[in-house]
């Protein structure tokens, strides 16, 4: 481990109320210092971050990484090489892996592949049923154990609500967090577009809001009953954010997160048929979309994510119904979230918060804080770059970004990873 300096950079903390013009120290790993060096300090690189900004590093509540099951595709080094591209050092990966991460053998599998690259802190999550099928219970408790950081269905629902309430209760009872994306196993089930008007002209097979309120709804009564800590992933219609609001207000232990593109996006960018706009849940209405923005603001909502899901190239080639939801999100989460601040809909910190401290809080990790004793994971980002996003640039396997050719100021410079650097622009 070498000592490194950044030097003069805007240190930019919303978990320490830090925004402060100075230097920061690092050694073996973490962060010794903040302003004046220790006495006994030298350090063997000096990073010059004048005119930049220093977050810690970005925390990502959702994303698939390949591994097991694609590698033929990607796999963890190179998705982990395109999130600390984006400034993202911490990764939860989903469980809907080939096999499923339904054991502790699977968990090992990832944490083994995340610590042979040494790019990224990658953090399993279990599934909550055995397959992912909704009908028996994974061994939870031991993949705790083994490292997994929360318990979820991906993007499968649990049909039979005795088998929810019992994987809750056994949650509740281990105080194991569970993340849930409410979804209806039949309202909606062929459906690629939110129900409106764009879906009705266009003729697409629709997604009505009800798909997720309703599955909401169950998923609240449920955690009211049994005491579980419930996240509620990727929401996107405004009567959602209303009722985890309403829960959270009478105490539930109740947190959400919101899709980065459902920040941008609404059903009306699904018009030409672009399967790029083609994901789950869908873009919806621009009421929706202002209601999620809303949600951010007010706290209702807090944490972001990129919902990362790389795709073949052939998988968006087919067209709009048979093509494959998804996006390569993770290069395009920090200047997508530094768009909605341009846009004086975010402030600086309730973005950075949101991709920060809040999803470090929610996972009990030590991460998202630049706070002395901390691990050096750390983003430095020029906030004046200006530059065209290109999915044939990217780091990752997956080009399927709906966001090619999209302008944004603002860009990472340089990453690091447990004090080591991790990603720096490439010398001319």
């Amino acid at each position: 481990m070498i000592a490194i300096t950044i030097q003069q950079g805007r240190l930019f903390d919303p978990a320490n109320q830090l925004d402060v013009i100075t230097d920061l120290h690092i050694n073996h790993g973490r962060i010794i210092a903040i302003g004046e060096a220790p006495a006994d300090f030298t350090a063997s690189k000096v990073i010059d971050a004048k005119d930049m900004l220093v977050i810690p590093g970005l925390i990502d509540l959702s994303t698939r990484l390949g591994e097991p099951g694609l590698e033929h595709f990607t796999t963890i080094a190179r998705e982990t090489k395109a999130a600390v591209a984006g400034g993202i050092t911490s990764l939860c990966a989903m469980p809907d892996t080939d096999p499923v991460n339904d054991t502790f053998a699977v968990t090992e599998l990832i944490q083994r592949r995340a610590r042979q690259a040494e790019t990224a802190y990658v953090l399993p999550v279990g599934a909550l049923t055995k397959g992912l099928k909704g009908e028996a219970l994974s061994e939870m408790v031991a993949m705790h154990r083994e490292g997994c950081v929360a318990f979820s269905q991906a993007n499968q629902p649990v049909v039979n609500t005795q088998t929810l309430f019992n994987a809750f209760d056994y949650a509740a009872t281990h105080k194991l967090l569970v993340m849930m994306r409410p979804i209806d196993a039949y309202l909606g089930k062929d459906g690629v577009a939110h129900r409106g008007a764009i879906s009705s002209a266009l003729g697409l097979p629709d997604i009505p809001s009800a798909a997720e309120t309703l599955a909401l709804a169950r998923l609240l009564l449920l955690a009211e009953e049994t005491g579980v800590r419930l996240h509620l992933s990727q929401i996107s219609t405004a009567r959602a954010v209303e009722m985890i609001h309403d829960a959270q207000a009478r105490g539930l232990p109740v947190t959400a997160d919101v899709a980065i593109h459902n920040l941008h996006l609404t059903e009306f960018d699904v018009a030409d048929f672009a399967s790029f706009m083609h994901v789950q849940p869908p873009l919806r209405s621009q009421r929706d979309r202002d209601a999620l923005r809303a949600g951010v603001k007010a706290g209702v909502i807090s944490a972001i994510c990129s919902d990362h899901t790389p795709l073949m190239h052939d998988d968006k080639l087919l067209p709009f119904p048979e093509s494959v939801p998804g996006i390569s999100g993770l290069e395009s989460l920090l200047p997508l979230l530094l768009a909605l601040v341009r846009e004086h809909i975010l402030t600086l910190e309730q973005a950075i918060k949101a991709v920060t401290h809040q999803p470090a809080s929610l996972l009990g990790i030590n991460r998202g804080s630049l706070q002395v004793g901390a691990p050096a994971d750390i983003a430095i980002v020029d906030l004046e770059t200006d530059w065209l996003f290109n999915r044939r640039q990217l780091m990752s396997a997956g080009d399927n970004t709906p966001f090619h050719k999209w302008p944004f100021t603002g860009k990472v410079h340089t990453t690091l990873f447990q004090g080591r650097v991790v990603h720096q622009p490439k010398l001319a």
